[in-house]
């Protein structure tokens, strides 16, 4: 059994227009479903409304919505089993 940290902490803002990414941030989150658990701390503590956990092919998975990610890395940093990566966008891509 593996032990997971727990962040205390919460965010949870709601979507609208005014909110989306556009040309921000140089860095996009993705999730490995495979090794999602979906335990739900990217959703807690993202700092935008960019990651929800949602049911696919039977199994609740995390998934982060590019219009929102700000690419501020707090879902990679809080993933206890290390299922979120960073990726540069290809705009910023050489």
């Amino acid at each position: 059994m593996s032990k997971m940290k727990l962040y205390i902490g919460a965010s949870n803002p709601a979507k609208t227009s005014q909110m989306k990414t556009g040309d921000w941030g140089t860095e996009w989150a993705y999730v490995d479903e495979e090794k999602c658990i979906a335990c739900g701390q990217c959703v807690t503590f993202c700092p935008e409304p960019a990651v929800e956990l949602v049911e696919k092919g039977g199994k609740k998975v995390a998934v982060v919505d590019h219009d929102y990610c700000k690419g501020c890395w707090v879902c990679y940093t809080v993933c206890p089993v290390e299922a979120i990566r960073m990726e540069t966008k290809d705009i910023y891509k050489l």
